[in-house]
């Protein structure tokens, strides 16, 4: 079993550990989305432009995104994106602008992908938002709020995330 493998599997068991003790009744937060922070793959993040399709349809600005990239000495440092090596044995995120990106205390957090991933979702777990939102074939736990609708279907997802967020009066009508 190589060290990648190994870092993989002690992850994924800390990433279980935390998400089984996670509260079944954890507060939501009543108050107003203003700031979106969008979790994704860069595949996905670069078809779709996530950022302005989400803040046209919820009507906010200035969201922020970061996207996961697999690891390639080659590639470029990015503050856009971050990769299996900007995490630690212990669970931690150590990149310093991705670990401030998870301290950014977002309004709502979007995490935009449909499979299980374990980096983005134990970067959504480690994200201090107060209101998460993603799609349902993810992980139940993860999420205040899931959407099921296919994953090329921004519009879709973000007119139900906008009709769902109206309802529990975090977005105005």
């Amino acid at each position: 079993m190589n060290l990648s493998k190994l870092k993989e599997v002690r992850l994924k068991k800390k990433f279980d550990k935390i998400l089984s003790n996670l509260s079944e009744n954890r507060t939501v937060s009543q108050k107003e989305i203003q700031s979106v922070g969008i979790l994704s793959t860069e595949e996905i993040s670069s078809k779709i432009e996530l950022e302005s399709k989400v803040e046209a349809i919820l009507g906010v600005r200035n969201s922020k995104i970061y996207s996961y990239k697999k690891f390639d000495k080659s590639d470029a440092i990015s503050y856009k994106h971050f990769s299996e090596k900007d995490i630690n044995w212990k669970g931690d995120f150590v990149e310093p602008t991705f670990q401030s990106f998870l301290e950014q205390p977002f309004d709502l957090l979007i995490g935009y992908f449909n499979e299980n991933h374990l980096y983005l979702e134990h970067a959504v777990l480690k994200s201090k938002a107060t209101f998460k939102a993603g799609f349902s074939e993810v992980n139940s736990k993860l999420y205040e709020l899931e959407i099921s609708t296919e994953l090329e279907n921004v519009q879709q997802f973000s007119s139900e995330l906008k009709k769902y967020l109206q309802i529990l009066k975090k977005l105005k009508n």
